[in-house]
């Protein structure tokens, strides 16, 4: 789903089932559409890293903090988190 392809399924047509099936199979769109798909999904993945990256930057401090409850307590749920000092 994106805004670019839209909310469809494309998907390779199933044909027997044996051991490398994917190599074989056959898709029911074009290339052109294999490669705007192929471009969406790139964007989507540098989209979610700059986004991951942000975050891990300007929450460097809640980052450490979390490190030092982890090397402490090992595991660490939601609502302790929420709660340490």
């Amino acid at each position: 789903m994106s805004d670019r392809l839209d909310p469809v399924a494309l998907d390779r047509q199933q044909g027997n089932v044996f051991l490398g099936r994917d190599i074989m199979a056959e898709r029911d769109f074009s290339e052109e559409t294999a490669a705007a798909i192929d471009d969406e999904v790139r964007n989507l993945v540098e989209q979610a890293y700059r986004r991951a990256k942000y975050l891990l930057v300007n929450r460097r401090s809640v980052l450490d903090e979390l490190a030092k409850m982890l090397i402490s307590k090992e595991t660490v749920d939601a609502e302790e988190f929420r709660t340490y000092p």
